[in-house]
């Protein structure tokens, strides 16, 4: 038994412990797994409202182009040139201020000294060496050809000679390329806001992937035909659309955009995204102030540089970010808490189902080898037990058939010895032979109304000889009228004999029985046989052991008592199976009481007899 217990421990139990205790070390992991996904769910916002905030500029830029084309189509690019800040102010409601520069760096429009326009004299103040390549400034640019990153180092020809420009690297030329790259490694632009879910550095500061670029216009403009040239100004975001025209492209045509009329453009973006999680997350638009200009639901949001997520927009509006925030943050730790709650539970069930199962397992194996050990044990008695009458048997026939033996008391007591062997050897095989239809359920009864108390009179008178000759004292407390029941006579009677059995062998020295039949009317209407002896009593504890099959509270080999293990397990099954029970009680005064308890028939004190 400690071998099997000893294998299940090693092959099934401690694995299972193992395997629970990587479970429980993986449920640390379920938070942040938690976290990354939603992080993935709400970073794909983010970017979906900067995707789409630059597809809309790319859109205003396409539309700049077309409004430029439209100008140029009854008048030749110089005549538009003079006046192209008006025109394109009155077709085109984004632009601010229209300009054209030549690329030999002649401003046509806006004129600087122009009435009434003190946004035309102001930008003609703040860009005009810019615009003519006599000064590099930083700014951020794109083009259909993509960004391109300009280092200072490119242009050292500009602050001696105005004429000069065309001299400077172009965004084509070698020592352009190997500037650019320089210039990239070296720039590093702190991010407005703060993520809480990103990829940072070393020192925990996450940087722009949108960095200034040094370099004058012409620089900028290249071979491409349209883009877009940012630059901050007093602290504030300057956007430009350009445009070369194919009809003349020494021209330069170029818009300063209005941003409050451009936001607005971009409020309506943050509606789609937010619509599928509404009453998760604030999708918001932030300019490069860190401050809200659009979001969905709008909430007083305490501190708007930190975001779930967010997104840049890009080159065209740096430092502008689509960001994402938790309506409520703590709805996601309760989330992975409750999750984590959850696989914890379900581990402990799983292990708690492992160790009940396999403690399940190990009784239902230890009842097992118990019942086979006391098969061991019955089939060692019952050669025992067939062996001790079949010897006297043949031992006293033998004296009688030789004619050793001429006494006639003598003779007669030979042949009591041999029919009682006879009985017990008859009693033995039919207990074996019961107790294996009842284990088949093959044991058929004839019930009728019968009288329990003529068959416990019928019996007890049977068996008196039997227990007076080994020297017990037998004595009988039976009413007088007649107790009914309905049963099987010879089965109530084997009861009846096998509790008289056990009461001789385990009486000890005080050879005395005792049989009691009372009918009794609480709870229900029922009468009860009791046997008494003042035997060796039954351990404390195996009160109902002593019922089971095979089992015997006193080793019958080492004590010397006779018997196979089954004669109280078939009493108390055919008891069951008439409707009654066979229980024990300790005697007072030492011994043993088994009584058994059968259902009284209707009218059971009535004068007849089966």
């Amino acid at each position: 038994m400690k071998k099997v217990a000893l294998v299940f421990v090693l092959a099934v139990f401690v694995p299972s412990l193992v395997l629970a205790w990587l479970a429980v070390r993986s449920l640390r992991d379920q938070q942040f797994v938690l976290e990354r996904q939603q992080s993935l769910l709400y970073q794909g916002v983010a970017d979906s409202v900067a995707r789409e905030a630059a597809n809309l500029i790319a859109e205003h830029q396409r539309e700049f182009a077309r409004q430029v084309e439209a100008l140029l189509a009854n008048d030749k690019p110089i005549d538009v040139a003079n006046s192209f800040d008006d025109r394109i102010r009155e077709h085109w409601l984004l632009a601010d201020v229209g300009f054209v520069v030549s690329l030999e760096g002649q401003v046509y429009s806006p004129l600087l000294f122009e009435r009434g326009r003190p946004q035309a004299r102001q930008f003609r103040l703040e860009n005009d060496r810019f615009l003519c390549s006599r000064e590099s400034v930083q700014v951020y640019w794109n083009s259909p050809k993509g960004p391109i990153n300009l280092s200072p180092a490119d242009d050292k020809k500009s602050e001696t000679d105005e004429g000069s420009s065309a001299q400077s690297p172009t965004a084509n030329s070698p020592a352009f390329s190997s500037a650019v790259g320089k210039y990239s490694k070296e720039q590093k632009v702190a991010r407005n806001v703060e993520p809480q879910q990103t990829q940072q550095t070393v020192d925990k500061q996450a940087y722009s992937k949108v960095a200034p670029s040094e370099a004058e216009f012409r620089q900028l403009v290249g071979d491409s035909t349209e883009g877009t040239v940012a630059r901050f100004l007093q602290n504030k975001l300057n956007l430009m659309f350009w445009y070369r025209s194919p009809r003349d492209p020494q021209l330069v045509f170029g818009a300063l955009i209005n941003l409050p009329r451009l936001t607005e453009s971009l409020q309506n973006l943050v509606k789609g995204d937010a619509e599928s999680l509404r009453g998760e997350i604030c999708v918001a638009l932030l300019d490069d102030n860190a401050r809200p200009v659009a979001a969905l639901p709008w909430k007083n949001q305490g501190n708007w540089k930190r975001p779930f997520v967010a997104t840049e927009i890009g080159e065209a509006l740096p430092h502008w970010e689509s960001a994402v925030y938790l309506l409520n943050p703590a709805k996601l730790s309760r989330s992975a808490a409750a999750l984590k709650l959850t696989l914890g539970l379900l581990i402990a069930l799983l292990v708690l189902a492992i160790g009940v199962g396999g403690w399940l397992i190990v009784l239902d194996l230890k009842r097992q080898l118990t019942l086979a050990r006391q098969k061991t044990d019955f089939v060692s008695n019952v050669s025992h037990e067939l062996k001790t009458p079949l010897t006297s048997i043949r031992m006293f026939s033998e004296l009688l058939a030789d004619g050793r033996v001429t006494d006639k008391e003598k003779q007669r007591s030979y042949f009591n010895i041999i029919t009682a062997e006879t009985a017990r050897l008859t009693r033995l095989i039919n207990n074996v032979l019961d107790f294996s239809r009842l284990e088949r359920s093959e044991k058929k009864y004839n019930i009728t109304k019968c009288d329990l108390l003529y068959a416990v009179r019928e019996t007890v008178g049977t068996y008196r000889p039997h227990l007076e000759a080994g020297g017990f004292k037998l004595e009988c407390d039976l009413p007088a009228s007649p107790l009914f029941v309905n049963g099987d006579r010879d089965a109530l009677a084997q009861i009846v004999v096998n509790l008289l059995s056990n009461a001789e062998k385990y009486s000890g020295e005080r050879k005395e029985a005792r049989v009691e039949v009372r009918q009794q009317s609480q709870p229900l209407a029922h009468i009860e046989v009791r046997v008494l002896d003042r035997g060796l009593g039954v351990p404390k504890g195996c009160e109902e052991k002593i019922f089971e099959q095979f089992y015997r509270a006193h080793d019958s080999l080492s004590s010397g008592i006779q018997g196979s293990g089954l004669g109280l397990t078939l009493a108390r099954q055919i008891a069951r199976a008439h409707g009654g029970d066979v229980t024990y009680e300790p005697r007072q005064g030492g011994g043993s009481c088994f009584v058994l308890r059968l259902p009284a028939s209707p009218n059971s004190t009535a004068n007849e007899r089966e």
